[in-house]
């Protein structure tokens, strides 16, 4: 789960670092940044009315230099205004590393993934050809007060993807 775990100091992003021990490089284009209303799913999943301000930043992801995701995280405006999660910047050790920092620690995660065909932009971006399927993937990741403080919605090529779920059914004494 290191996507999901703050980083220590001076430690590259998740993505970065696991593209490099797999021999790749990994790396993002922040396609913007900034205040925005809450599309209706995202809204459902930060627990807001559709339409409130959020924060968004908008990322195209890369391995070696070619576009494999296409990822959207969202925020609650109370979070993430005023911060550099607001800027189009990239952010040392990743968002969920400054998250930490602003106090906000996630301690659970829901996914759902669907998979769909890609609309015209994201065919475009990703260097899909017609008819190549996506995954779609939303993750909400709430605090200790169940409490959500970010949302991924992420498009993925479904051919070039593979995802591993690790999951532990009860408590160990």
């Amino acid at each position: 789960m290191p996507y999901l775990t703050p980083r220590g100091k001076g430690q590259a992003d998740a993505w970065g670092a696991e593209a490099a021990a797999r021999g790749g490089k990994g790396g993002q284009r922040i396609v913007h940044a900034g205040e925005t209303p809450a599309p209706a799913e995202v809204a459902a999943l930060l627990g807001t009315a559709t339409g409130d301000s959020v924060v968004v930043r908008r990322r195209v992801i890369e391995l070696d230099d070619e576009p494999c995701e296409l990822t959207d995280t969202y925020y609650p405006a109370e979070i993430a205004l005023g911060t550099r999660l607001a800027e189009t910047g990239k952010i040392r050790g990743g968002a969920v590393t400054l998250l930490a920092e602003l106090g906000h620690i996630g301690v659970r995660v829901r996914e759902d993934v669907t998979a769909d065909l890609p609309d015209a932009a994201e065919r475009e971006v990703l260097r899909l050809g017609e008819g190549t399927p996506v995954l779609r993937l939303s993750r909400v990741t709430l605090d200790r007060d169940d409490r959500p403080i970010q949302v991924d919605m992420m498009v993925m090529p479904a051919h070039r993807q593979r995802l591993r779920y690790e999951i532990r059914i009860g408590a160990r004494t």
